[in-house]
């Protein structure tokens, strides 16, 4: 069974949302999530300022 994720910090740049978790073995990670439709592009990061950065520089093939 997948364990539930509840994410904090919830942050919007352009069409990519960023959030924040605490994985199973407790680590504070960041997570980079393209709300566009059919993009489905997410990466996680282990700081904010890598995952803004990410989300700064994330271009759509989606058109």
């Amino acid at each position: 069974m997948p364990a539930r994720i509840n994410f904090r910090s919830l942050l919007k740049i352009g069409p990519v949302q960023i959030g924040n978790y605490r994985d199973r073995q407790g680590r504070v990670k960041d997570a980079a999530v393209c709300t566009a439709d059919s993009c489905g592009w997410s990466a996680d990061y282990s700081s904010s300022t890598a995952a803004q950065l990410a989300a700064r520089s994330h271009r759509c093939r989606v058109s």
